[in-house]
């Protein structure tokens, strides 16, 4: 995932459902994944799919700046994916498009891929995929060429060449240096008429793109309308598409439930929904109540598991809540501080306070790497070490004073960064001031607009601690790096944060992730990233909570979708029950 497509992301969490949770004590995991019938051979054919989206896409170029999760949404609709996640983040060859893909192992240099395509892929033009739109693809996001106006997604970079191998349907690709998450390139893939020169790649891909190699095509882009429309692709060689068509219609998270139960739409995610559902009594000039928007957005829960013909469908999220740490700021420039700050917290019961009220397990995550349900899992909290927090900060020399800490006559008293209207937030926000108030810290929540909340605060580094989430990639070895990669000074002298808003790290931490990166044998590398996150733990940079949750309506004649966690669409296989 480009740096940019991160932070984008991680602004969208923000402005969808934040919140925190875990402790040492183990949790049963929420669901990876929660869809409807997945059985094709129950769905009728025809019918058109309504679905819900934030704002039809400026671009379906899910490299470019502009691109949003809905880009994501649509594109792989369109376009080829050599490999899919399933729910728990594993990578499979998407038979379609590929008949084999296999990598040099590990230890045999350079790093070879060799991608055996299914001969019937073909673009809608006609033409069949081909090793010039994995070289152009590559060329356009190596940076090799600044023209290129993207960011560098992970890996490609790493490319040294890309070639035709024994036949027109055979591609080989050469890497520099070992690269682990091979699987995450190419997915989606372009065709080399948009990516072949700068102009083309630079160009929004939207109202003119009508160029396909998956089971839809574009036939409508009315970004005023607020509709995008996709149609089966008459040149589709895998099986039949079963929905005749699929709307993506913009449709605002305050207007969902309404146009649910008006029967305007068939899926829409309602996480936003029921975070940030307003009293509807409101003025609107001053903010409302605490306690009005928290009866809000429980009667919004309730109105959504309620609706007549449509389930609510639960799972966690491809994310992750956490709680950033700034280790420039104040009492945190002090490692006992922040390892206090972190024994402190019971992230348990903050995830139960925070998860509990939309119906779903509160899952302990005691990794900053990988997720509940992903393999290799493993909770490293331990790394903390056993100290309590009282002691620590008693060698930190913070003394208790009438039930709070305080040195040199100032009280332990730290900020807390939080996105405005959140009520998942707001509640996890209480809880861990409540935890941290036991172990004589003060913290004061601070609610920021989203819209300024990476820009003018993260970014700057004008906060103490910081709640939000950031997206998960499933590729692990690849885009983490970069949020937790040691500062280095700038031209400057001054560091550069990058994504690091922690502002923490270590030559070891970044060692052993670019170990992981680079390591082949999966078995191997997972070890390199317990290693990396038992680190991290170590140097307090944040406390990694629990997976954000994800709530999904979808009418119950619908099959296929849900909360799909890690995984995503079989597009082909959407539709309407039969009977």
């Amino acid at each position: 995932m480009r740096a940019n497509q991160v932070v984008a992301a991680a602004l969208a969490l923000l402005m969808a459902a934040t919140a925190a949770g875990c402790s040492d004590d183990p949790a049963p995991a929420p669901a990876a994944a929660d869809l409807g019938g997945t059985d094709r051979s129950t769905v009728r054919d025809g019918g058109t799919l309504r679905w819900a989206v934030d704002a039809v896409p400026a671009t379906l170029n899910v490299h470019q700046n502009e691109a949003t999760a809905d880009s994501a949404l649509l594109a792989h609709a369109l376009l080829p994916s050599l490999f899919r996640l399933d729910a728990h983040a594993r990578a499979g060859a998407d038979r379609d498009y590929l008949e084999s893909a296999s990598s040099t192992p590990a230890g045999q240099q350079p790093q070879t891929i060799t991608y055996h395509l299914n001969p019937k892929a073909v673009w809608s033009d006609g033409s069949p995929l081909s090793a010039a739109d994995f070289t152009a693809q590559w060329k356009a996001l190596s940076g090799a060429d600044p023209a290129y106006r993207s960011d560098h997604p992970a890996g490609y970079p790493a490319i040294e060449s890309v070639t035709q191998g024994a036949d027109p349907h055979e591609v080989r690709v050469v890497l520099k240096q070992p690269y682990a998450p091979w699987r995450s390139l190419f997915s989606p893939l372009y065709p080399a008429a948009v990516t072949g020169t700068p102009e083309a790649f630079n160009q929004p891909l939207a109202d003119t793109f009508r160029t396909s190699a998956g089971p839809f095509e574009v036939t409508s882009y009315d970004k005023a309308g607020g509709k995008v429309v996709l149609a089966r692709n008459p040149h589709w060689w895998g099986e039949p598409a079963k929905a005749q068509e699929l709307d993506f219609l913009a449709v605002p998270a305050a207007d969902r439930l309404d146009a649910l139960d008006q029967d305007r739409l068939d899926v829409a995610a309602l996480t936003s929904s029921v975070d940030r559902a307003v009293p509807a009594d409101s003025p609107g000039a001053a903010p409302p109540d605490a306690a009005a928007v928290a009866e809000a957005s429980a009667q919004a829960l309730k109105r959504a598991e309620a609706l007549p013909g449509l389930t609510l469908h639960r799972a966690a999220a491809p994310a992750f809540t956490q709680l950033t740490l700034n280790s420039t700021r104040g009492p945190l420039t002090d490692p006992n501080v922040r390892r206090a700050v972190a024994r402190a917290v019971d992230r348990q019961k903050t995830a139960t306070a925070a998860l509990g009220p939309l119906g779903l397990k509160a899952a302990a995550l005691g990794n900053h790497l990988l997720m509940t349900d992903q393999d290799g899992y493993r909770d490293n909290s331990a790394a903390l070490g056993t100290t309590p927090a009282a002691e620590l900060l008693d060698q930190a020399g913070w003394a208790v004073n009438n039930g709070t800490r305080s040195k040199d006559g100032k009280e332990l008293t730290l900020g807390l960064l939080l996105p405005e209207g959140s009520v998942t937030a707001r509640r996890t926000a209480d809880e861990l001031a409540t935890e941290l108030a036991a172990a004589g810290i003060t913290v004061k929540p601070q609610e920021v607009a989203p819209e300024t909340f990476v820009e003018q605060h993260l970014a700057t580094g004008d906060f103490d601690l910081a709640l939000f989430s950031w997206p998960s990639t499933g590729f692990p070895g690849g885009a983490e790096r970069a949020l937790y990669a040691k500062p280095r000074p700038g031209p400057d002298g001054v560091p550069v944060v990058g994504l690091n808003y922690a502002r923490t790290g270590s030559e070891e931490i970044d060692q052993l992730l670019d170990r992981a990166a680079a390591e082949l044998d999966p078995g191997a590398q997972r070890d390199l990233l317990q290693q990396a996150d038992a680190r991290i733990w170590q140097e307090a940079h944040s406390v990694p909570l629990y997976q954000r949750p994800d709530l999904v309506a979808v009418r119950t004649t619908v099959a296929g979708v849900g909360a799909y966690g890690f995984g995503g669409p079989r597009y082909q296989d959407l539709g309407f029950l039969k009977g």
